[in-house]
Order: structure tokens, then sequence, then C-alpha cells
């Protein structure tokens, strides 16, 4: 007992993780997909598309699908594949299989999840575009939330560390939230698609980190030789 604060201290960064990267989100997720699979949703899914569709601007709509198209396929791929590449011309290859793995694989769980759950999208008549597909959990905000958490994680202990942090978090939120200004998803899809990659990233950093430990150093000049 006496030397737990010490390790407290010392390993505070991965409880921090553990907490609010896996347990937290891991809560939520499985609150709202109890809602979702049982009843169908929230009342306040429909009120916030409502108002969405209330206050909507050609600006605001240009906006929005400028975002679709970045977050979306096929340039939230090839921005991840140039990133990765260029941590490995750096010798960082723990931090680029890391980053890949993170995008990639939050975008197959995606895409498994749409398949169990089979939640139809919101009204075509209240959106501003028709996609395919099913609505839960969002796939925009699940592939980009794991892109941006992965880029703040890869470079926090470098110079970049809080602006990538912000930029990450920044570019998630907008992403997001145009998915349900655009009419293509509930709140409750985004909601679950940020859940749901913060405990995937989360859970792959802490693990990876264990195999290649300069995962948690700054990626700058390094030469990963495991």
């Amino acid at each position: 007992m006496r030397r737990l604060p010490h390790l407290l201290a010392r390993h505070w960064t991965r409880l921090a993780l553990l907490l609010l990267g896996i347990l937290l989100p891991l809560l939520l997720l499985a609150d709202l997909t109890k809602d979702v699979f049982r009843e169908g949703g929230y009342p306040w899914d429909r009120s916030v598309l409502a108002w969405y569709a209330a206050h909507r601007t050609p600006e605001l709509t240009r906006l929005a699908r400028a975002l679709a198209l970045l977050g979306g396929v096929p340039l939230l791929p090839l921005v991840t594949a140039a990133i990765t590449l260029g941590l490995v011309r750096v010798g960082a290859r723990a931090h680029a299989w890391f980053l890949a793995a993170a995008v990639g694989g939050a975008t197959l769980l995606n895409v498994l999840a749409k398949v169990i759950f089979q939640r139809p999208r919101p009204d075509e008549l209240g959106a501003v575009l028709v996609e395919p597909g099913y609505s839960f959990p969002s796939g925009h905000a699940m592939s980009n939330m794991a892109f941006g958490f992965a880029l703040a994680l890869v470079f926090w202990r470098s110079r970049v560390g809080w602006p990538a942090a912000v930029l990450g978090a920044v570019w998630a939120l907008a992403v997001g939230l145009s998915r349900n200004y655009l009419g293509v998803h509930y709140p409750s899809d985004v909601l679950a698609g940020f859940a749901a990659s913060a405990v995937w990233v989360t859970g792959l950093y802490l693990i990876l980190g264990q195999r290649w430990p300069r995962l948690r150093r700054s990626p700058r000049g390094e030469r990963d030789t495991r």
C-alpha cells in the first residue's frame, strides 16, 4: 500500500488513458448500443436533426459537404497513408504501424458493427445528401476520431503534442457534427462512433506500447529496430 502513491505517480498517463480512453467511452458505447438495439434510438435524435435542418445555410452546407469529402473515402486513407509513410521514412515504424492500424481497424470495426445492428439512416427527405448503407455507428465519426486521436498519441511527446491533440479533437468533432448537419446520421450514431474509436485506439496504443516501448516517445529522429 505504501508504494501505491509512487505507482500512481509513475503510471498516471496510462491510468488516465485507461479511464478516459477505455472505461468511460465503453460505458457510453454500451448504453447507446443498448437503447439503439432495444428501443430503436432516442427521442432527442430527431429533435437535434430538426434543429440542424432549421439552421442550414448555403455556406454551412458547403462546409459540411467539404468535411464529408475530406473525411471520407478516398481522401482520409490517402492522408493516413502519406503520414504513415512519412513516419516510416524517419524510422518511426512503431508509430507508423500504430497509426495505420488505428484508422484501418476502426474502419473495419465500423463495417462489422453496421452489419450487426443494421439501423436505417434518418429520413432521406430531411437529408442534404443521400448515402447508402446503415447508420449505426457513423463511419465518418469513427474513422476520423481514430485518425485524430491516434495522431495526437503519436505526436504527444513531440514539440507539436498539444497542437496535434487540439487539431485532432477539433477535426473529429467537426466531421462528426457535419454528419448530423447533413442529416445522414443520428447524433447517437456519431457519439457511438466517437466512443468506439476511443476504446479501440486506446486499447491498441496500450497493447502496442508494450511491444514497442518507443511508441510512447517522440517519433522524430528515431530508428526503430524492433
